[in-house]
């Protein structure tokens, strides 16, 4: 790209890096805390056992049906947030999930809260897919695995600063239990959203700015959807992109991902009070380290990807899913307890940067038009395994078998891996649209 400008002048480019690095800035912080409102229920899943007697069978289904409602939102919400607003819906999240939350910690009946925390699951599905969008908007093809890989690793840090939250008001209010959970971590993403909402703007053209200009390839891309979706209806999108084939292959690896993930993120908090003999506060402390490894795998390996294999990033899932397999296949063998942090920490850092890698190629494949119809499509798909590893996992651990739940997820990421392989033997003269092979990557920005 001339001078790396995107075709702005000097002073333009100015105003769209501070502006693109406030986008990237805002939301992840926002999307960090929106997590208090959604991990919440893993980390108060052992007290709820505890104190009202619940089963791991009916823990999983309650755990499942966000996973259903949150998967089903984000097929609906990537093309709302498109046609109605970005940030309308973003803020919109954080509040509804908020009061969802809330409501939560006054039931004692487990249909109720199922029913709330449904609900909740719809609310925090009007964030992501919107997000990428919004990411799509203000940065170019050359950094985009940077980008979504930054905001993705927030995410993942969301996940430890949940727990750490849920613990330090477990230890100052002890005497409100469970529901402690519920009442106040998520009011901190409403405070949050407050700034977002004075600070972030939706597009280039609301911050008084042109469109930036991509590379030849994404340009040309963005035109082919221009053109496809020309005289179609609003449910087009959907079509053109399962049309894709590259875009069905995406679709299997991260509900495999999401079946590794929140096999591991769901369980592991019950796996150190009920094997390792360990109090619940000791549990969730250990589990900050999967958290943590999760958060710095996708940072890194998304932007890598930039530099080493960003016209096809199949081999990067290829070695993530070998990593990952290899150490929760390791992690159901151990017995040392600092073997154990370095497996769980490497199995997050490896297993979430798959993750991180598929939102990428939903913006490149989707283009700005497209970016959040694609990742809603994508995210569906992933809460789809989700779902599926809440049900069939809580089956496994009621019958006590923890060696079949890690067998089981060191088999998916031995799927993921042959799904790698043979996908990308048939994507060498096809790179991911908005990727041009001749461009190199831009550190400007």
């Amino acid at each position: 790209m001339k001078n790396n400008r995107y075709g702005y002048t000097e002073r333009q480019y100015t105003v769209f890096q501070k502006y693109a690095w406030k986008v990237l800035l805002g939301f992840s912080i926002l999307y960090c805390f929106l997590y208090c409102g959604r991990l919440n229920l893993s980390s108060a899943l052992p007290l709820m056992a505890a104190e009202e007697g619940w089963n791991t069978t009916q823990l999983g289904i309650l755990s499942s049906v966000f996973f259903w409602t949150y998967g089903i939102g984000h097929l609906i919400n990537g093309r709302l947030g498109e046609i109605i607003g970005i940030n309308r819906f973003i803020i919109s999240a954080v509040i509804l999930s908020a009061a969802a939350n809330l409501l939560i910690g006054f039931q004692s009946s487990l249909l109720v809260i199922a029913l709330l925390w449904g609900l909740n699951g719809y609310f925090q599905s009007m964030a992501w897919a919107p997000g990428m969008s919004l990411l799509s908007k203000w940065w170019p093809s050359n950094r985009r695995g940077f980008a979504a890989g930054f905001a993705n690793g927030f995410a993942g840090f969301g996940q430890a600063v949940c727990m750490g939250v849920v613990i330090i008001i477990f230890a100052v209010i002890p005497q409100a239990g469970w529901r402690a959970a519920f009442f106040y971590p998520a009011l901190i993403a409403v405070i949050l959203s407050v700034l977002y909402a004075y600070g972030i703007k939706e597009t280039p053209h609301a911050a008084g700015l042109p469109e930036y200009t991509d590379n030849v390839t994404s340009t040309a891309s963005e035109l082919k959807i221009n053109a496809s979706l020309r005289g179609k209806s609003k449910l087009y999108p959907y079509i053109y992109l399962i049309k894709e084939w590259k875009f069905d292959v995406w679709l299997l690896i991260i509900a495999l991902s999401s079946i590794a993930r929140y096999g591991l993120l769901n369980w592991i908090p019950l796996y150190f009070t009920n094997t390792m003999g360990m109090d619940i506060k000791d549990g969730l402390m250990e589990n900050l380290l999967l958290s943590v490894g999760m958060g710095c795998g996708t940072l890194v390996i998304p932007a890598l990807s930039d530099k080493l294999c960003r016209n096809d990033r199949l081999p990067a899932v290829l070695t993530c899913s070998v990593a990952g397999g290899l150490a929760v296949l390791l992690f159901m063998f151990s017995q040392t307890m600092w073997i154990i942090d370095i497996l769980l920490f490497t199995a997050g850092f490896f297993l979430y940067a798959i993750n991180g890698l598929v939102w990428p190629f939903a913006i490149d494949i989707g283009g700005r038009q497209l970016a959040g119809t694609a990742s809603g499509i994508l995210d569906f798909t992933a809460y789809l395994g989700a779902a599926i590893q809440a049900i069939v996992f809580g089956l496994f651990l009621g019958s006590g078998s923890w060696s079949m739940l890690f067998a089981a997820i060191t088999i998916v990421c031995a799927a993921m891996a042959v799904l790698s392989v043979a996908a990308a033997g048939n994507t060498k003269d096809a790179a991911p649209a908005g990727i041009d092979q001749g461009q190199k990557a831009s550190t400007i920005i």
